[in-house]
């Protein structure tokens, strides 16, 4: 079945959103489109709906290619847009001004959030800048520490308001009332 016949201006703005699409992720302009860039083209333009899936629109893509070829011309690409609207039971007309009001692809790519960063980039990532470039003590901290890397004294110690050392063992006159 042909599709219907438009006028020059909407078939020219079809056109140019039907290359958009099928010359989007290759770099290279392309004249035909690939059945992953039309899948794209129904997303983007929100032709998907519980009636439309991809399968569905896989399989129009299908019937539409010649057999043995892996894209469709702009002419197989109107009998597809038919086949879409026969499926969504809406009219030629409203799946091809969709298509046109979408304008073209969207790229929207991916982003990381900060918040999910986990582990050394949680704290702002690797640093290649050493603290004290000048010295080489800020390389062999030799203070003590104990089994879990805990600094046990010296000036980086951790202490209690009091000034004591947290973790440092007390002399026995030192020892609380009540313990033995």
């Amino acid at each position: 079945m042909a599709p219907p016949v438009l006028d020059p201006k909407t078939e020219g703005e079809l056109k140019a959103v039907f290359y958009a699409f099928a010359s989007f992720g290759l770099g290279t302009r392309s004249v035909e489109i690939e059945g992953k860039n039309f899948i794209k083209l129904c997303k983007d333009c929100k032709l998907m709906s519980k009636a439309l899936t991809t399968t569905d629109i896989d399989l129009i893509f299908t019937k539409a290619k010649t057999k043995g070829a892996r894209k469709v011309s702009f002419e197989q690409f109107m009998s597809a847009l038919d086949a879409i609207a026969a499926k969504k039971g809406t009219s030629y007309e409203e799946i091809v001004q969709a298509i046109i009001s979408a304008g073209g692809p969207v790229d929207g790519g991916t982003k990381a959030e900060a918040s999910t960063y986990t582990g050394v980039y949680a704290k702002g990532g690797p640093t290649n800048v050493d603290t004290d470039p000048a010295s080489l003590a800020s390389v062999c901290d030799r203070t003590p520490a104990d089994a879990r890397g805990v600094k046990v004294g010296g000036a980086g110690a951790p202490r209690r308001s009091t000034g004591e050392l947290i973790g440092a063992r007390r002399s026995t006159g030192d020892r609380p009332a009540g313990s033995k």
